[in-house]
């Protein structure tokens, strides 16, 4: 449909009209059910304007109405017929002025195209009032085109927004190829990817185009993608659904677009199996005061042939059963508010030029060109009679606000474009889309929400590895490896934990690591400390059964004192093991191996020194010997307290230069904390141990080279013994200390210095004791001696 509001009368004459009949029922095709419903408001507006007192108050506005009958070439026809003033444009050249003041058409956006461009150089306004295509906002090609309807940008972004909402990632795409299926869809994919969603297949076709439509059934029918965004005229969506019927594919979910969401000519007896459940955007429908009433009196005149007060008047009793067939809805006033307000938007642009007022009317000396109309265009702003607000952005174009509608079943079984939300582009961000789920009915009736995606969701505890060759939608969920984790669904990637923490079971949250050390009140610790503290209580019931028989031969042989100070260092040894239990401190590190070291190393001093007590013994028997004057009980103990300084010095230096401190062993185990000693210096602490060895083995040389000399009750054979004990002990701790894993490895420690000192304790001391408590005869002088008669 063209309209052309062209020629300015005063109102005490006619304006010349292009019939003198209301236009008659349009027969071209379907689409234009929808057209003689905008001829007829177009027809409404004007007369409308034409009585009012306060729009154009002297001024009358005359019109030309054409049907294109779908066709673009019509259209041209239709143009050049109103530019130049004859409704057939026959055999007439172009003249240089136009007969008309705007234009109002065309519904579709490639004959609009078509249109403004061939009006452009005569700055004639087009003001359309379904042309959505986002091209024609392109000011410097289409400056002087207006539209009383929203760019298609916002109802493609709205698409995309609308699709992710749901969280249908995983769609199929449907157009018309056309400007405006082709322009729509563009801008939709690129937002469509901004949010997210993957686009399974894009298709178009054209009407006359039915090989391909062929072509888009079987992609449907294939495809896994459950929803489908149709950008499709109303013509195209007409034939894709008798496609979709025949070969019975049904259940989709369909995302429509205003051109078809709300259009009657797709309500038929099996539509509702394939669109039932649709969900898109709609024009918002209007409540203009008057129109319905006289769409549906111009409607009951026309379709019965009867006027009032004429010879053949309409009857309240007129057999409807003549219009079973009839499909056009006069209560969705969607599109009729649109070419409403182009009309007054002109009217109003007049108005303002022609400097109308109500007491003074209108200067009709003032010779109204098409361009002063564009010019008033962009300023106008006016209320129509519903409230609602008029005005054009930089674009040409109205504010974007759009119902979303559903399709559903009424109560009486009869279709229904029910809204369920709103789009507004004018309202504040957060406010522009609001949608109400609840009332939502799904396709088939369903009422949970219909599921769309390539891929399932990954759940915490996986993240998403795309699948070759596929859309970024398309993945597979992969477990986090251990130590990472993914707290949040869908993730990309799993986060590395911090090194203080693991992942749990499900690998969706970060926990602390269990901490490792030798705890006093665990089993091992608790057996170590038994063992301590018994050979702490051994040895002192040994000292004392020692110091009640210090005068005894046998107590007094070899240097007792020295047999008090092992005794004491044995004690020493053994407490020492107790700083290995426990949380280790940063002085805990430093006291266990330097007190070890000091105490083992007085230990094996005294030993030494009683090694060397024997021999020096043997050798003072000999004739002529004075060998026990140079190693007499001050020697003794001298010879101790030197070989115990240099182990405190190699101590002090360690602890100077490098000492031991707590560490944080993080490498030997994934998911545990091992609290353990480093050593700081491992020369030092080699050294120290080094020390210890070098007395052992020498001690051990000595009492061996004394273990045969002549003696009832000769020491040196149990030092051999213990030292054997000690050193075997030792050298089988260093491959298990280097090998143990964390707290056992303070326990290898702690076991070889209890077993050393239980060695030392028993080797030396238990055959006294043995003798002193149970054998007390054998405790004399000539028996120690070999003197005693044999029997």
């Amino acid at each position: 449909m063209i309209g052309g509001a062209f020629s300015i009368h005063s109102k005490i004459t006619q304006p010349p009209l292009s019939f003198t009949e209301k236009p008659t029922r349009l027969t071209c095709s379907s689409v234009n059910l929808r057209e003689f419903r905008f001829a007829q408001t177009m027809i409404f507006a004007i007369e409308e304007i034409n009585k009012s007192e306060f729009l154009l108050p002297n001024i009358s506005i005359g019109y030309r109405i054409y049907d294109n009958c779908g066709s673009t070439f019509t259209s041209m026809r239709a143009v050049m017929a109103l530019m130049n003033g004859d409704e057939r444009a026959v055999g007439k050249s172009c003249s240089g002025q136009s007969a008309v003041h705007a234009i109002i058409g065309e519904s579709e956006s490639s004959s609009t195209i078509v249109l403004s461009r061939t009006t452009g150089p005569f700055k004639i306004p087009v003001i359309s009032h379904s042309a959505t295509c986002e091209c024609l906002s392109k000011r410097k090609e289409y400056p002087s085109f207006f539209r009383t309807i929203a760019s298609d940008l916002y109802q493609s972004r709205a698409l995309a927004q609308l699709v992710k909402h749901f969280g249908w990632t995983w769609v199929g795409a449907i157009n018309s190829d056309s400007d405006y299926g082709n322009n729509g869809m563009a801008i939709f994919l690129a937002a469509a990817q901004e949010e997210g969603v993957c686009v399974e297949y894009t298709e178009k076709f054209h009407r006359t185009e039915p090989e391909k439509l062929m072509k888009v059934v079987e992609v449907i029918r294939k495809s896994t993608a459950r929803v489908i965004v149709g950008f499709l005229a109303h013509v195209e969506m007409n034939d894709l659904l008798e496609q979709l019927i025949l070969h019975n594919i049904t259940g989709l979910q369909f995302i429509g677009v205003e051109a078809w969401i709300t259009a009657d000519s797709l309500v038929t007896p099996t539509s509702f199996s394939v669109l039932g459940g649709s969900l898109g955007f709609a024009v918002q429908k209007a409540n203009i005061s008057g129109l319905e009433d006289f769409l549906i009196k111009d409607f009951w005149e026309t379709e019965f042939n009867c006027k009032e007060k004429t010879e053949t008047p309409c009857k309240e009793s007129q057999d409807l059963m003549e219009l079973k067939d009839y499909d056009d809805d006069v209560t969705e006033l969607r599109y009729s508010s649109n070419i409403y307000k182009a009309i007054y938007a002109v009217a109003h642009s007049l108005h303002s030029i022609l400097k109308c007022s109500k007491s003074q009317g209108c200067e009709n000396t003032v010779n109204v060109t098409p361009w002063q109309v564009v010019e008033s265009l962009k300023q106008v702003h006016f209320t129509i009679k519903n409230g609602e607000q008029v005005w054009f952005d930089n674009t040409g174009a109205a504010v974007a606000r759009y119902e979303v509608v559903n399709w559903q079943r009424g109560s009486d079984d009869s279709v229904q474009f029910k809204p369920v939300g709103y789009y507004d582009a004018s309202l504040p961000l957060g406010q522009k889309f609001v949608l109400k789920t609840e009332d939502i009915v799904w396709p088939r009736g369903n009422t949970e929400l219909p599921v769309s995606v390539c891929s399932e969701s990954c759940h915490p505890g996986t993240h998403k590895v795309l699948q070759k060759g596929k859309p970024v939608c398309c993945y597979d969920c992969i477990p986090c490896a251990e130590g990472e984790i993914s707290n949040s669904t869908d993730s990309n990637d799993c986060h590395k934990c911090p090194e203080e923490y693991w992942s749990n079971e499900n690998r969706d949250t970060c926990i602390p690591k269990n901490v490792e050390f030798l705890y006093f009140t665990e089993v091992m610790g608790i057996l170590l400390v038994f063992f301590t503290l018994f050979g702490v209580l051994l040895t002192f019931i040994i000292a004392t059964v020692f110091l009640i028989n210090k005068d005894t031969p046998i107590v007094r042989a070899n240097n007792s004192e020295l047999s008090f100070l092992l005794l004491f260092s044995l004690t020493l040894c053994f407490l020492c093991s107790l700083t290995f239990i426990g949380r280790p401190s940063q002085w805990s590190c430093m006291l266990r191996h330097t007190a070890f070291g000091i105490t083992f190393v007085l230990c094996i001093s005294c030993v030494l020194g009683k090694t060397i007590v024997v021999l020096m013994a043997f050798r003072a028997t000999l004739p002529g010997s004075n060998m026990m004057k140079w190693f007499g009980p001050a020697q003794q103990r001298l010879s101790v307290l030197s070989f115990t300084v240099i182990q405190v010095i190699i101590c002090i230096l360690w602890l100077t230069i490098n000492p031991p401190f707590p560490f944080k062993n993080m490498n030997h185990y994934k998911d545990k904390i091992i609290l353990e000693c480093a050593l700081g210096s491992p020369v030092g602490f080699w050294a120290v141990l080094g020390y210890i060895g070098l007395l052992a083995v020498l001690c051990f040389l000595l009492a061996f080279l004394a273990r045969k000399l002549p003696d009832n009750f000769n020491e040196a054979k149990f030092i051999t013994f213990s030292m054997l004990i000690f050193c075997a002990v030792w050298i089988t701790f260093i491959p298990a200390y280097v090998s143990s894993p964390g707290k056992f490895t303070v326990a290898v420690e702690i076991f070889a210095i209890l077993a050393s000192s239980y060695g030392l304790l028993f080797c030396i001391f238990a055959p006294k004791c043995f003798i002193i408590v149970l054998k007390p005869e054998l405790n004399t002088k000539k028996h120690l001696m070999g003197k005693t008669e044999s029997n």
